[in-house]
């Protein structure tokens, strides 16, 4: 061996894991529980939410998102149009929730698309 070199041993490959012995990774699900948590936060600063009532909370958001969105598309095919506008959307957050509610949700999302469009 020549002074100043050094001898590399070549490791073998470590054998491959079967499918099977392989982690798995975690699927991950998109929930509404971070936006649920900054409203209450803006709202009532001093209160806490329960994992259980963040879950009903979520699932209540799903729920009203595909009701809007079924009423949405039944709008559109009513109009024999195939565009989907913020009038529909409008227009099905008007049926879907009551009163005070749809008066409010309307207002916001109007507020929220002259914003993203400006």
């Amino acid at each position: 061996m020549v002074k100043g070199t050094k001898k590399v041993e070549k490791k073998a490959a470590a054998p491959a894991k079967p499918a099977s012995e392989k982690k798995k990774s975690k699927k991950r699900s998109e929930t509404f529980s971070l936006y649920i948590y900054r409203v209450l936060k803006q709202v009532h600063p001093d209160i806490g939410i329960s994992k259980r009532s963040m879950s009903i909370m979520n699932s209540f958001i799903n729920d009203i998102f595909e009701k809007s969105c079924l009423e949405s598309s039944k709008l559109v095919r009513y109009g024999k149009k195939r565009t989907l506008s913020s009038r529909e959307v409008q227009t099905s957050v008007r049926l879907i929730l009551p009163g005070e509610l749809a008066k409010h949700a309307v207002s916001e999302g109007t507020k929220a698309v002259t914003k993203f469009a400006s």
